[in-house]
């Protein structure tokens, strides 16, 4: 057996004897999510005990590095960890934006102490965050955002509102963009962190027609911020904030694979016509997962295009929209029952195409920066 064999059969063994029973079933809605924090209430021994099992075990970000709170494993043996869980149907330990989108950042930008304070708290499931990124006028164009920090000597006072903040009434902590110089457009950000309860940060909830939403409104009224938890250089935040959104776009990418398995062997409609669609979108989600797949592995080995997190972004989410799209269709009438899970997912995948950035700046992007045609 070659020494990926061999970690393989290590790992599928210690999944079967590790993985809760109740952690291989089907997720039925956002309560089966584990997202941790000072204030998560764990549904079950199970979520609890799962979490702790894998964190143990640095699998909860398997490819960081051991020193920060990381499994330590290579690219191809990550792979294998996420093959070999969803062979038996294990759920992710752990969801996170300091996973999926904090940790990256600072693993690449951050200060050594940093890394090793942050880092193992996101690990771990014990901080839960948020992103401050979009503002009332501040959402596809960026750049333009107003949240104000003052440089106080000793700290920065943050001032302004950002919207959309998902889960924002849930975080311990945000990662958020602030404009610290008025003499450059991008060049006047900087990147900070700090506790959501720290006196002055304020927020409320944004209902969707969806019937529920994470999304919020937040305020910070003379937030005081230490000094030292700026994240790069100051002003220089927005390198920061674009290596971010590759990775968020990467995330929100994910929603094409749906929970994976096939939408035709699910949903067997009577009518011939809805059946071939469902199969030809079954086909284009397999063709979906073996394009991420790849991304990701050239993603993490610094291989591919900087603007591919909006090809992904793009064909994810319109695939997503697609499979709830057909799912309705399928259904029929009975599909349309207020209280069901179906018409909340499929209301809720419009904002796919919005949130992280809108399918048009993503086609825009995808034109000027990998097709490079003229006059975009």
């Amino acid at each position: 057996m070659s020494d990926l064999d061999t970690f393989r059969a290590d790992i599928r063994a210690w999944l079967e004897a590790n993985c809760p029973a109740e952690m291989r079933q089907p997720i039925r809605s956002e309560a089966d999510y584990c997202w941790g924090g000072r204030n998560w209430a764990f549904q079950s021994d199970a979520q609890k005990q799962w979490l702790e099992v894998m964190a143990e075990r640095g699998w909860t970000v398997p490819d960081w590095p051991k020193e920060y709170g990381g499994g330590g494993l290579t690219p191809e043996q990550a792979i294998v960890l996420k093959e070999e869980m969803a062979r038996i149907g294990a759920r992710s330990p752990l969801v996170s934006f300091g996973i999926s989108m904090l940790g990256p950042a600072l693993l690449k930008f951050g200060t050594e102490e940093q890394k090793r304070h942050y880092l193992p708290q996101i690990a771990r499931g014990e901080v839960r965050w948020c992103q401050g990124y979009s503002e009332p006028g501040a959402g596809s164009d960026l750049a333009g955002l107003q949240t104000k920090a003052e440089d106080k000597g000793d700290h920065w006072l943050v001032n302004g509102q950002k919207v959309w903040t998902s889960y924002a009434d849930k975080a311990d902590w945000i990662f958020c963009l602030t404009r610290t110089s008025t003499e450059s457009k991008q060049g006047g950000i900087s990147f900070l962190l700090f506790d959501m309860e720290t006196p002055g940060v304020s927020t409320k909830p944004i209902l969707l027609i969806s019937g529920s939403s994470p999304f919020c409104e937040t305020f910070f009224d003379d937030v005081k911020v230490p000094k030292e938890q700026v994240v790069g250089e100051v002003n220089k935040g927005w390198d920061v904030a674009k290596y971010l959104l590759g990775h968020e776009r990467e995330m929100i990418s994910g929603m094409g694979l749906g929970g994976g398995g096939s939408l035709g062997a699910r949903t067997k409609p009577a009518d011939p016509v809805l059946r071939a669609e469902i199969a030809a979108f079954d086909v284009d989600a397999l063709a979906f997962q073996a394009m991420s797949e790849r991304f990701t592995a050239m993603w993490k080995a610094g291989e591919a295009h900087p603007a591919s997190p909006s090809m992904m972004k793009y064909a994810g989410t319109e695939l997503n929209k697609r499979r709830n799209e057909l799912v309705m269709a399928a259904g029929g009438s009975d599909a349309l029952e207020e209280a069901a899970k179906q018409p909340r997912d499929w209301l809720r995948s419009k904002g796919n195409s919005i949130e992280g950035g809108t399918s048009e700046v993503q086609l825009n992007i995808i034109a000027k920066h990998i097709l490079r045609l003229p006059g975009v």
